[in-house]
């Protein structure tokens, strides 16, 4: 039997620890609780998680502080707590690697939804997560590097790296894995099965399964330069990942003729 998928939740506030608990204990999770940054990293190091939700503001170290943490020492997923009126908490947890927000107050409902979006975008080829852990997160890909700029096999060149969308993975040429939040792999995957073709920040938001009521589409803007950082030879002069003034961004393999 599938081990159940690990929940780690960090916020200062007894009531909302005590709730998510009980909540996510219900729904097939295994929940551990943290009242601040310091017992929150003595659990990861003890871990592993398949996903953390962290609250922005505590006393002593923040969530934003710690999701850089938890981004580069230990790949779980990522849900941030934000006042519900706090776009640069938004902008900022994107910035660390967050795969999604959830503002306060929230409806235990929807975060329970946002969670396993999450964790079935972070597992092995995209399926569903329910009482079964995520696992192979870090699957290797084939080791084939000599590959055609449309790549049908499922594992495309892009700028200095090569998108593996079987083994959900991106690494560079060599082989190093180059790590990515569920959001940043789903658009390198829009992108990957589409290629020269502009795709609206509206599109982007649909393909990457992020659509919900809040207007914050600029979210699309702050992952494409993360993911830029990461694939392109010259971030700030891209050849990947093309802008196209006034309609939205366009994906150029290797080889293609595409400029602007």
């Amino acid at each position: 039997m599938d081990a159940k998928p690990r929940v780690l939740v960090v916020d200062d506030e007894p009531e909302v620890r005590e709730m998510v608990e009980e909540y996510l204990n219900g729904h097939g999770f295994a929940v551990a609780v943290a009242a601040d940054a310091a017992e929150a990293r003595r659990l990861l190091a003890d871990g592993p998680f398949d996903l953390a939700l962290l609250d922005v503001t505590m006393p002593g170290e923040d969530g934003l502080s710690l999701a850089r943490h938890v981004r580069e020492a230990h790949g779980c997923g990522i849900i941030m707590l934000t006042a519900a009126a706090s776009v640069v908490d938004r902008i900022v947890g994107l910035e660390v690697g967050a795969d999604d927000y959830m503002p306060k107050p929230f409806d235990p409902r929807e975060l329970l939804a946002r969670i396993r979006s999450v964790l079935r975008r972070l597992a092995p080829g995209g399926h569903a997560v329910g009482g079964g852990g995520v696992g192979g997160r870090g699957a290797p890909g084939a080791e084939g590097r000599s590959l055609p700029a449309t790549a049908p096999g499922r594992q495309v060149p892009m700028g200095r790296c090569i998108l593996d969308l079987d083994g959900r993975r991106l690494s560079e040429i060599d082989g190093t894995e180059v790590p990515v939040t569920a959001m940043e792999f789903d658009l390198l995957k829009a992108f990957a099965e589409r290629p020269n073709r502009v795709l609206t920040r509206d599109q982007l938001l649909d393909l990457a399964h992020n659509r919900d009521s809040d207007p914050f589409d600029r979210s699309i803007d702050i992952r494409i330069a993360r993911i830029r950082r990461k694939v392109e030879v010259d971030p700030g002069k891209p050849e990947a990942i093309k802008t196209i003034r006034g309609a939205g961004y366009v994906f150029v393999p290797p080889g293609g003729r595409r400029s602007g």
